[in-house]
Parts: C-alpha cells; sequence; structure tokens
C-alpha cells in the first residue's frame, strides 16, 4: 500500500490539472503518475524519463532497451517498474525469466546489475566490451538513462506506489533481488 494518499483528479489544479487531462486523454493514466502530479515539478522531472527512452530504443532498439531496463528495476527491487518491464518483455515475445540474449543484451544486463550494485565499481572490461556496439556518446545515454531508471525505481519504492491494476496479474514474474541481504 502506498505511503502517500492519492489526489483525486478534482483535487489536482494549475498545470498538473491540465498533465493529468492529457493523460487521462491519451489513456496513459499510471499510479505512478498520479504521485507524481501532487507537485508538478517533480512530475515534469520525471517525465524526461520519456526522452530518455527514446534515446535510449534509438541507440539499442526496443529489445535490448527493455531488457536494459528490466536488469536495472529487478536488480534495484522496485516491483513496480519490474512488472512494467515484464510486460513489455512478455509483449515482446519473451519469458520474464528465461530468455535468450545477444552479446550486447548480455552486456547491457550486466551493466544495469553493476550500476545499481555499486556504480563506484562499473568495470572498465564491462565499458571496453559495449565499446564493441556503441560509441561514447552512445554509452552516455545508456547509462543516462539507467541513471534516470534508478531514480524511477527509488521514488517508486519509498513511497510504496501501488502496483496498477493491470501488472497485478504478473506478479509471478517478478524475483525480489536478494543481493543486498548481506550488507550491513
Amino acid at each position: 500500500m502506498a505511503r502517500v494518499k492519492l489526489k483525486e483528479a478534482n483535487e489536482l489544479t494549475g498545470q498538473a490539472k491540465e498533465a493529468y487531462e492529457k493523460l487521462e486523454a491519451a489513456g496513459k493514466i499510471t499510479n505512478m503518475k498520479l504521485v507524481m502530479l501532487q507537485d508538478y515539478g517533480i512530475y515534469k522531472a520525471f517525465m524526461g524519463w520519456y526522452d530518455s527512452w527514446e534515446s535510449l530504443v534509438e541507440v539499442v532498439g526496443l529489445r535490448a532497451a527493455t531488457i536494459y531496463a528490466h536488469s536495472v528495476s529487478t536488480t534495484n527491487g522496485c516491483l513496480l517498474c519490474s512488472l512494467f518491464f515484464i510486460s513489455d518483455l512478455r509483449e515482446l515475445g519473451l519469458d520474464p525469466n528465461n530468455f535468450k540474449t545477444a552479446e550486447n543484451e548480455k552486456l547491457l544486463q550486466e551493466l544495469g546489475q553493476q550500476i545499481v550494485k555499486d556504480p563506484t565499481k562499473v568495470s572498465d572490461q564491462l565499458l571496453e566490451d559495449l565499446r564493441k556496439f556503441y560509441t561514447d556518446q552512445e554509452i552516455i545515454v545508456i547509462v543516462g538513462f539507467a541513471a534516470q531508471m534508478q531514480a524511477t525505481n527509488n521514488f517508486n519504492s519509498v513511497l510504496g506506489v501501488d502496483v496498477d491494476e493491470r501488472l497485478l496479474p504478473l506478479k509471478e514474474y517478478f524475483t525480489p533481488a536478494t543481493w543486498r541481504e548481506n550488507i550491513e
């Protein structure tokens, strides 16, 4: 259950109300967006994620981007974001818990895991391996997206943003991260 109360649509004002109306018209209302709309500045900052996502997809392709975002979110243990990308993996015809990856996708998965676990220890070797597929400019897009993905993960996890109804049936595919269990 969320740690903050969701405002009703009729409680929103100004730019937040306008943003809500646009989201509603497009069928894009989510629990996360409803929480963020309580402060339009926060909402606007987090909606920059979509620009990063578009850049990432342009650089690595939709499948690799989805695998990468899933890696970041599941390693970070964010139930809401993980389920979102589990849904996307399934839409791509992939079993979220058992799919084969191309070499670049495997490297992106590893990068996502390393960034979440300790960004100061992302290995030089991993970055060199990524350079077989991506330029420095493209690596900046890839790392920048992970930073925004982590911010979104943290927002949802700290506030306990409720999982959207459409994602609830996918909970069986989510395996909580356990790598933090022995960290003091």
